[in-house]
């Protein structure tokens, strides 16, 4: 069951999850775009693409078509940003800049960490920069849980690639 946490400054979400499977099957479903359009979706917010430049200094997007889940008037999703870490397979970041942010223009940073465990792989996700985000942060602190438990549950049903 993943966790979630705000920051005592109510700058960052940390979500965190077990996986049975090793880091390096989890890292390729994080930046494979085949795959993260295989779980990072749903109903409320069905994605519709995703890019990745597997690269520092890189560049990453996301969009979704329109869903039943509406953030601050917006209900077709995009967000996207630039490659700050990638160490395979164990850190990874980039920049996020989302169109349904409380300030469109402002960037936060999305961190993954991964640590190799005996059974498998512990995910660590810090969505940073939310200080001046308040409803953003509050979306986050419930999105992200699941974000990670998807992630979970197509590595663990999947082979690797």
């Amino acid at each position: 069951m993943a966790t979630v946490v705000v920051s005592a400054d109510q700058d960052a979400i940390v979500s965190e999850v077990f996986v049975a499977a090793p880091p390096e099957r989890v890292f390729q479903a994080l930046i494979d775009p085949r795959q993260v359009c295989q779980w990072w979706t749903s109903k409320e917010c069905p994605i519709e693409s995703f890019t990745f430049d597997a690269r520092p200094g890189g560049r990453w997007s996301y969009d979704s078509s329109h869903g039943s889940v509406t953030v601050n008037g917006v209900s077709k999703f995009h967000c996207e940003g630039e490659v700050l870490e990638f160490d395979p397979p164990s850190r990874l970041a980039y920049s996020w800049i989302a169109n349904w942010h409380d300030q469109p223009s402002r960037q936060s940073v999305v961190r993954w960490e991964l640590f190799k465990l005996a059974k498998g792989t512990h995910v660590k996700v810090t969505h940073s920069g939310l200080a001046p985000l308040p409803k953003a942060r509050q979306d986050y602190s419930r999105g992200w849980p699941g974000v990670v438990e998807s992630l979970k549950n197509f590595v663990e049903k999947q082979p690797a690639r």
